[in-house]
C-alpha cells in the first residue's frame, strides 16, 4: 500500500441509493473530489482496501459521494466512520510556501540562534491555532505553529528554523 493521506471521513448515510455525507479533511473540497475517482477507504486499525467513487458533489459543507458497489443505506451505514484517503502521490499541489505536515516528518528543528531543539513529529489541533509536535529524544514538546515562532521552513534543507519564548524548549 502506498502512503495516504485523509481526505475525508465518511459521516453517515444520504438518500436510498447508497450515497454518504462525507465531512472533507481538504481545504480545497470542491478541486479535491471534482474529479476523485480512485482512492483508498481506511478502515479501522489499519484496513485499507482500493475502491471507486461513481460520483461527488459539494454540499454545503460536506461532500456526497457514492462508492461503487455500495447501493443500499445498509451498505452506506457500514462505511460510516471511515475516511477516504489518497496516495501522498496524487497530493494536490500547493501554493508557494505552503507544505503538508507530513512533509515535514522529521525535519530537524533549530532556533534561531542555531541551537538543535528535536524533530518535527506531527501536528496536534489547537483551540487557537495548530501545534507542531517536536520529538527531542524520548521527550516530546508542542509548539504553537504561528509566524512569531515558527520562522523558516525549509524543505529542501529539511529544516525548520523556531523562535520559542524562553523557557519552552526546556519544559
Amino acid at each position: 500500500m502506498p502512503a495516504l493521506i485523509l481526505v475525508g471521513e465518511i459521516l453517515r448515510p444520504v438518500g436510498t441509493h447508497g450515497d454518504v455525507r462525507v465531512r472533507p479533511l481538504t481545504d480545497q473540497p470542491h478541486v479535491r473530489f471534482r474529479r476523485l475517482r480512485s482512492c483508498f477507504l481506511s478502515g479501522p486499525g489499519d484496513e485499507q482496501r482500493a475502491c471507486r467513487l461513481a460520483y461527488s458533489r459539494v454540499a454545503g459543507g460536506a461532500v456526497v459521494v457514492h462508492v461503487e458497489g455500495v447501493d443500499s443505506p445498509e451498505a452506506a451505514r457500514a462505511l460510516t466512520g471511515r475516511f477516504l484517503a489518497v496516495a501522498r502521490d496524487d497530493a494536490l499541489p500547493l501554493p508557494e510556501g505552503h507544505f503538508y505536515p507530513w512533509q515535514l516528518e522529521g525535519a530537524q528543528v533549530v532556533t534561531t540562534s542555531g541551537r538543535p531543539v528535536g524533530v518535527f513529529a506531527g501536528v496536534e489541533e489547537g483551540p487557537a491555532h495548530e501545534l507542531w509536535v517536536i520529538a527531542d529524544g524520548d521527550r516530546r514538546w508542542l509548539l504553537p505553529a504561528v509566524p512569531e515562532m515558527v520562522r523558516d521552513v525549509s524543505l529542501a534543507e529539511r529544516r525548520i528554523v523556531v523562535d520559542p519564548p524562553e523557557g519552552l524548549v526546556d519544559l
